[in-house]
Parts: C-alpha cells; sequence; structure tokens
C-alpha cells in the first residue's frame, strides 16, 4: 500500500532555514503530481507548493514565493521543500499530498496524504 511519510520538521528561529522531505513507497511515485499543504491552529488546510511528475512545472503560494523551493527526486521516491528566511507566520503542520485530478491548490483534488511534520517558527 502506497504511503506517504514528511520528516524534516522541527523549531527554528525567524530568518532560519528548514528542508522537509516526503518519502512515498511503492513504484509509482513517479508518475503522479505533488503538492505541499500547511494548516495552522485554527486555520484551514492552506496550499503551499506544487510539482509536477516531470519536475517542468512549479507553483508557489504567494506568501512563500522566493523563499520556498519544492523539488523532487524520483529515482528516490521523494520530494522536498526547502524554505528559506522563514517567518512566525509560517507555523504549521505541513504535509505532503499525492494529486489526483482537477485544481492542484484545493485539497479535494489530492487522494493521498501523509502524517504531517510540524515546523515552528519562533520570533
Amino acid at each position: 500500500q502506497v504511503q506517504l511519510v514528511e520528516s524534516g520538521g522541527g523549531l527554528v528561529q525567524a530568518g532560519g532555514s528548514l528542508r522537509l522531505s516526503c518519502a512515498a513507497s511503492g513504484r509509482t511515485f513517479s508518475v503522479y503530481n505533488m503538492g505541499w499543504f500547511r494548516q495552522a491552529p485554527g486555520k484551514e488546510r492552506e496550499f503551499v507548493a506544487f510539482i509536477n511528475r516531470s519536475v517542468a512545472s512549479t507553483d508557489y503560494v504567494d506568501s512563500v514565493k522566493g523563499r520556498f523551493t519544492i523539488s523532487r527526486d524520483n529515482a528516490k521516491n521523494t520530494m522536498y521543500l526547502q524554505m528559506n528566511s522563514l517567518k512566525p507566520e509560517d507555523t504549521a503542520i505541513y504535509y505532503c499530498a499525492r494529486h489526483a485530478l482537477g485544481g492542484y491548490a484545493t485539497t479535494r483534488s489530492y487522494d493521498l496524504w501523509g502524517q504531517g511534520t510540524q515546523v515552528t517558527v519562533s520570533s
């Protein structure tokens, strides 16, 4: 059964960096587009970044453009989110997800989710 497992979260000071990883089991990782979402306490889960299966296309929510970089290594069945210049408002649980169909910025377009990894940015 295919699973997604996030890692790399933690506590960091404002201005610092973290690199999140999303490891996928199974052999079909490379055929799927993937995304990162985050959910802060009391807020809805929101889109952060998207990458297509061939790594030819990426997109980001405006609030992270220029600071975050999404990437993937299909040979390793792993997706990454490099987060630089972190701000306290980036504090959230970060989830990776497998895109199924439809618009890539909405949660209902994803059919498989990881358990999440906590990112906390102190001021």
